[in-house]
């Protein structure tokens, strides 16, 4: 809970020049949207709160904040949820190759170029065959639609159930 509201006036860019709200908003967002969209998932949920973590952990590593964040939350919030951290840079750059008309946000378009480009047709076969793949373009979605300014999307502090419950899940998995 710490690192999230430590994300209250961080950017994903150190310069401020990427998306129009902080992180913490960010996150609140994408899960808000990913609460309603699918109620039941809350390892979906979860992941859509703490996606970006990575631009918190490793300012200004755009390529990479995905793995980073991956890396850091496994050991607490388990395998699916780092998973889906990790596939929504990979589900922006198959969804720009799926469906070409779709408008990114101003700096997502320019991240993308960094983070690999718009996926090949073998890339976009073996992410649509991956089991997690339909999961991280939800996830993606709910990530572009999250960029409002002064949207409420409710407290930090509401979520801490779901993720206490998200991460005694991952416990008794490995445990």
């Amino acid at each position: 809970m710490d690192v999230l509201f430590a994300c209250r006036g961080a950017w994903d860019t150190p310069d401020r020049s990427g998306d129009p709200v902080d992180l913490h908003d960010h996150g609140l967002q994408t899960a808000a949207l990913l609460r309603r969209s699918h109620p039941f998932d809350k390892e979906l949920q979860v992941a859509g709160l703490v996606h970006d973590l990575g631009h918190l952990l490793f300012p200004g590593d755009d390529a990479g904040h995905a793995d980073h964040a991956a890396a850091a939350l496994r050991p607490l919030l388990g395998a699916r949820v780092a998973r889906l951290v990790r596939l929504h840079v990979p589900a922006k750059r198959y969804l720009a190759a799926v469906e070409p008309e779709r408008t990114l946000s101003p700096q997502s378009a320019l991240t993308l170029r960094a983070q690999g480009g718009v996926m090949g047709e073998a890339e976009v076969g073996a992410f649509a065959a991956d089991p997690d793949g339909e999961a991280a373009v939800i996830l993606r979605q709910a990530d572009d639609a999250g960029k409002v300014v002064g949207l409420d999307a409710g407290e930090m502090e509401d979520w801490r159930p779901v993720l206490e419950l998200v991460a005694a899940r991952a416990y008794e998995r490995t445990a």
